[in-house]
């Protein structure tokens, strides 16, 4: 993809490189990539490094700054990443600054001193210290060895943490003077843990880097356990976090600052020594947790997403999320913090849906916000590009907590990583794998015949569609196969779930572009014939029970159509006038009653009861297409039937 130069160091130099590792970084060897991202650096070369959290990227541009004339320049996204490393390599005794607004007059005026009299070796500052003439001015006045781009995902509007300053990085780096006396911008070097392969691309173009190096090393992190767990609400998870943090140290993510405070009042009152971390708090209770926490004078720390860049405790043993994240990147570097020492750690994601859609009202909030603090009036159609931008990454990430098909696999291939197999064996998906009985094989059976049916040319969301009679917007040709609907009887999600399941047993194959095509293995062939019947499969984990065929039978005839009663759901109040409705709707529309709404969003309903919109938007199943169809409607239902008898 980009031209790759790299010039052999001599003996002298690499001696040197060991002597300094060991002297100011107290290591006898290179970790796997560190040697190559150092050679890449000291040789002037543009540089991408995409390693994973953990793995030492850092090292990359702090040991050559050592060896450099001049100064190296780091521009960092936040003051807790910076206070962090600044403070570790003085403790190192590396002349280090970080330039930020937590800083007194007296102080950056002590750090401006020592820029110019180039004892400074790194300096750290934020992106939009770019924006002041002042700093601008100075960066013509000193030396700079090289021009470094820490987390340069914040480049991309396709990483999970946008920063639109860091756009003005490629401008700044031209402003420049070179310590080497020759002409151009500086060599730059872009550092980043999560990067897929689409923002990797951006980040060369938007930064301007010629002819890069780029290191892309192993995503995988083997040490770390993955784990699903379905909860039914906020009650249990705060019944399972005190054992769930075990004895160790633990980071704790949760999506708001009132639940990460909550978080830890639940941790504290069972005994366990915890604090919240989040952007709410004044800068020096930040501090203080900050500190405890690397000091390992605190053990456990509940916080939002600001905490953590940067910092290096190698003994995490448990990462927690209450609240499914934003993105797969941000959850990826977010876990990618326990287990730094190489030991066995935990990664645990407490998965309910309705968490969803809290996400999702800070992402529609927090694209707003953003427009407004850029001081001018926010343009209505950028701010709805980023909102779809970001509820398309959410979506990925449901994908991730709702998938059957191993964790670490889904993750890895997300980034691009071509070292995927299946099973990892050490995620909850893989190890819930096991035999199917006959009901379930009959069901695979027939998942297996749609997409051979299909010609192999179609992926999961369609076939799963076909396989159930969800014919709209479906191609011609899925409409008339002798598996359309076949499987009418199941949710489509479902269907999706077993899809993915069969995929991670190695049944099905999915495609690597965009469109993951399904096709079946050569096991999928002989399981689809009934040559094998023994299959250990990671099933989802609750499916309806599939109705009696006699009752199958008279759903169907509903669903034609007809007026035969349905038994397929409980016959309560609310199922029962909801039905009725929902029948009459599709005789007006010529369509079959679940293109409505499925009989689980009608159970759905029944057991919730909802009283507004906002609550029918919180039940699976009724979008904002459903709601403005029929919500009215079926909010009319519910109050009138609720109002003339008690709840069945």
């Amino acid at each position: 993809m980009f031209g790759v130069r790299v010039r052999c160091l001599g003996r002298s130099v690499n001696d040197s490189l060991i002597h300094s590792l060991q002297q100011f970084f107290g290591h006898h060897a290179f970790r796997d990539g560190q040697k190559e991202l150092v050679e890449t650096v000291l040789d002037g070369q543009d540089l991408l490094a995409v390693m994973p959290t953990g793995s030492g990227k850092s090292l990359g541009f702090q040991l050559p700054a050592l060896l450099l004339p001049g100064t190296t320049l780091v521009v960092s996204p936040l003051i807790s990443l910076m206070k962090d490393q600044v403070d570790e390599l003085n403790r190192r005794g590396i002349r280090s600054a970080g330039l930020h607004s937590a800083l007194s007059a007296d102080e950056r005026r002590g750090l401006f001193r020592l820029l110019h009299s180039g004892e400074c070796r790194l300096l750290y500052v934020a992106p939009e210290r770019f924006a002041s003439d002042y700093f601008v001015r100075t960066l013509q006045e000193i030396k700079v060895a090289r021009f470094v781009i820490d987390e340069a995902h914040c480049v991309s509007e396709w990483g999970h943490d946008f920063r639109p300053d860091y756009r003005a990085l490629r401008d700044a780096a031209g402003l420049c003077r070179r310590s080497d006396g020759r002409s151009g911008r500086p060599p730059m070097a872009a550092f980043t843990a999560t990067a897929t392969p689409e923002v990797r691309d951006d980040i060369v173009h938007l930064l301007g880097l010629v002819e890069p190096r780029v290191v892309v090393a192993g995503f995988d992190r083997p040490n770390i356990e993955l784990s699903v767990r379905p909860v039914s609400g906020d009650i249990e998870k705060h019944q399972l976090l005190p054992q769930m943090v075990g004895t160790g140290r633990a980071l704790v993510y949760a999506s708001t600052r009132k639940k990460a405070e909550a978080a830890a009042e639940t941790l504290k009152a069972a005994g366990i020594d915890a604090a919240a971390y989040h952007a709410g708090l004044a800068d020096s209770e930040r501090s203080t947790v900050q500190d405890r926490f690397a000091a390992g004078a605190l053990r456990i720390v509940c916080a939002t997403n600001a905490f953590g860049m940067g910092i290096d405790r190698p003994d995490v043993e448990t990462v927690v999320h209450l609240d499914i994240p934003g993105s797969l990147e941000a959850y990826y570097q977010e876990i990618g913090r326990a287990g730094r020492d190489g030991r066995g750690a935990t990664a645990t994601l407490l998965w309910n849906y309705v968490d969803v859609k809290t996400r999702e009202f800070l992402i529609d909030r927090e694209n707003e916000e953003d427009a407004a603090r850029d001081g001018r009036r926010p343009d209505p159609a950028e701010v709805a590009r980023r909102k779809e931008l970001d509820h398309r990454k959410l979506r990925r990430m449901v994908s991730y907590a709702d998938t059957s098909s191993c964790l670490r696999a889904t993750i890895l291939r997300y980034f691009g990583d071509a070292g995927v197999r299946e099973p990892c064996n050490s995620c909850s998906n893989c190890g819930r794998r096991q035999p199917i009985g006959d009901a379930d094989r009959l069901l695979v059976r027939k998942i297996l015949s749609g997409v051979a049916r299909g010609g192999e040319r179609y992926g999961r969301r369609r076939i799963a569609a076909m396989l159930v009679g969800d014919l709209e917007d479906l191609p011609e040709p899925l409409t008339r196969l002798s598996t359309t609907g076949i499987l009418r009887d199941e949710p489509v999600a479902t269907v999706e779930q077993w899809i993915d399941a069969l995929t991670g047993a190695g049944v099905l194959r999915a495609s690597d572009d965009q469109y993951r095509t399904l096709s079946l293995t050569s096991l999928g062939r002989e399981v689809m014939s009934g040559k094998v019947q023994d299959l250990l499969i990671a099933a989802p984990r609750s499916r309806p029970a599939p109705a009696p065929r006699g009752k199958r039978r008279r759903l169907r005839q509903e669903e034609s159509g007809g007026d035969g009663e349905s038994s397929a759901i409980p016959l309560t109040p609310v199922v029962d006038a909801l039905r009725a409705w929902r029948l009459d709707e599709a005789r007006r529309n010529s369509v079959a009653p679940f293109v409505i709404l499925h009989d689980r969003t009608l159970l759905a309903i029944a057991s919730m009861l909802p009283k507004s919109t906002e609550n029918l938007l919180s039940i699976p199943g009724i979008g904002p297409a459903k709601l403005a169809s029929y919500g009215d409607a079926i909010l009319s239902i519910v109050a009138t039937v609720s109002a003339s008898g008690p709840r069945a």
